[in-house]
């Protein structure tokens, strides 16, 4: 049940939760658990082509193994972080990692498409309840400078599963190995999770709430009801023709969005603590960053899938080659994550800015290269643009992910980064169905000229970004933590 939480409140719940520490194998191991389930959202991007030569699967259900996946994990998410709370992150970590285990080798084993989205929904329902338990751990366990550093490491690690992902899904789908074709893209998480789960098992301490909110069940359906009423016609409408059931589910999503707030308005003022609660949103952290953070990855996700069906259906490289393309942008979003901490704590709001102009540079170049050198474009022609995108991004993604949760107190934690990721997932897979699906209906007309199409309305995205960082927190370069402004 929700109770008003006082400073000495607050004050217990950082003594309980600071006792036991976190070393930093801890955090690595955590963060290779959420490694795993970002890193999916994204792998099975160069896979598809084979997906549907291998199942004979639509184009609606080709969006539906990536969208499924995301609709289930941005519905679940604020109630993972939840349960967290309620029946302790360590335990729920590690069952929610065995969940994720099963349903990774569910999808690789799947014997057709309709198997494999029901079981790619299931694999999001389970990183829905791991992924927050990692981020609510360093909110509860680490304090000050520590704390900050495994927040941005997470940022980091965000964006770089998502680029690793499209790397290692084209290694695995290249190498056919034993002729699997694109199943090791699942299957090669079996055992890099039982991995994760024996050590984390060991050396991950236990952190909960004193007092843990109840379980906001009218708040949940109604969210996850919202996502998916928006998100499925969104994916399946273009494949379908735009039936009037379509636009009949969007009106709905509109109207379950409004019941959704008023719901959770009223829980509120009943003094409970609701799924997503409007006081938390209104927080100059939350309210500035989840509308850049929703944005940013409403764009992010847009590119990935549809980079990847460029570069095999237009450019006709296999898998492999597909997976290698992504790398310049892995390598030095890798290379400006680890530098991103340091300057945004020096120039604060300037060097996500900055990042964000050097993002939409390199975007406009890679359309420039893909739309006059086609089909003479090859890997090496897009290297440089595609890396001065990375880096770009890299700054203003670790800076966004540093800001959001500034001002969220510590016994919210659990809460705010359950918002805070679902805001991200929902956006990726907002990204797929909606610029995801007017690339697929531009692509007949001419590959390179659909994709230019998307990167523009990415590029509008990042400029507004770069102008948008003026109302985030800023920082201190001796604290090293966002203050709020205002």
């Amino acid at each position: 049940m929700a109770t008003t939480h006082t400073g000495g409140t607050a004050a217990r719940h950082r003594t309980h939760h600071t006792a036991p520490d976190l070393h930093a194998t801890g955090v690595l191991i955590l963060l290779a658990g959420a490694f795993l389930p970002i890193m999916d959202f994204f792998i099975t991007n160069v896979a598809l082509p084979s997906i549907d030569t291998s199942l004979h699967a639509s184009p609606s259900s080709l969006q539906l193994v990536i969208a499924g996946y995301g609709v289930a994990y941005a519905a679940l998410l604020v109630l993972g972080g939840r349960l967290g709370d309620r029946y302790g992150r360590h335990r729920l970590f590690l069952v929610a990692l065995v969940g994720f285990v099963l349903a990774s080798l569910a999808c690789g084993l799947a014997p057709g498409v309709g198997v494999l989205i029901t079981a790619r929904i299931v694999q999001g329902a389970t990183a829905a309840l791991l992924v927050p338990q990692v981020l609510a751990t360093f909110h509860h366990a680490l304090d000050g400078e520590r704390k900050a550093r495994a927040l941005a490491l997470y940022g980091a690690t965000s964006g770089i599963a998502a680029v690793v992902g499209q790397l290692v899904g084209g290694l695995l789908v290249g190498a056919d190995i034993a002729g699997t074709s694109w199943r090791p893209i699942f299957l090669v998480n079996v055992p890099i999770g039982l991995v994760v789960l024996l050590v984390a098992a060991r050396i991950v301490p236990a952190t909960r709430s004193e007092h843990p909110v109840g379980i906001d069940l009218p708040g949940t359906v109604l969210f996850a009801a919202t996502l998916v009423a928006l998100l499925v016609p969104l994916t399946e409408g273009h494949a379908l023709g735009w039936p009037w059931w379509v636009w009949l589910l969007l009106a709905v999503a509109v109207v379950l969005g409004a019941a959704t707030y008023g719901v959770e308005k009223r829980a509120e003022r009943r003094g409970e603590v609701p799924l997503l609660p409007p006081s938390l949103l209104r927080l100059p952290s939350m309210s500035r960053g989840l509308a850049m953070v929703l944005a940013f990855s409403i764009g992010f996700g847009a590119f990935m899938f549809v980079f990847a069906l460029t570069v095999q259906n237009g450019l006709h490289a296999d898998a492999l080659h597909g997976g290698l393309a992504i790398l310049p942008m892995a390598l030095l979003f890798f290379a400006g994550s680890v530098l991103a901490p340091r300057l945004i704590s020096r120039f604060g709001r300037a060097a996500m800015a900055a990042g964000a102009v050097v993002q939409l540079a390199g975007l406009a170049w890679l359309v420039a290269v893909l739309v006059t050198s086609r089909p003479q474009a090859g890997l090496w022609a897009m290297a440089a643009p595609l890396a001065l995108a990375g880096a770009g991004q890299s700054m203003l993604f670790a800076g966004l992910f540093r800001s959001v949760l500034a001002d969220v107190p510590a016994h919210l934690g659990g809460i705010g980064s359950g918002v805070l990721i679902t805001l991200q997932q929902s956006g990726l897979a907002l990204g797929v169905a909606t610029l995801g699906t007017l690339y697929l209906a531009l692509a007949p007309h001419g590959i390179p000229h659909a994709f230019a199409a998307v990167e523009y309305a990415q590029m509008g995205i990042v400029a507004a970004l770069a102008i948008g960082t003026a109302a985030l927190p800023r920082f201190t370069r001796a604290a090293d933590v966002p203050v709020i402004e205002g």
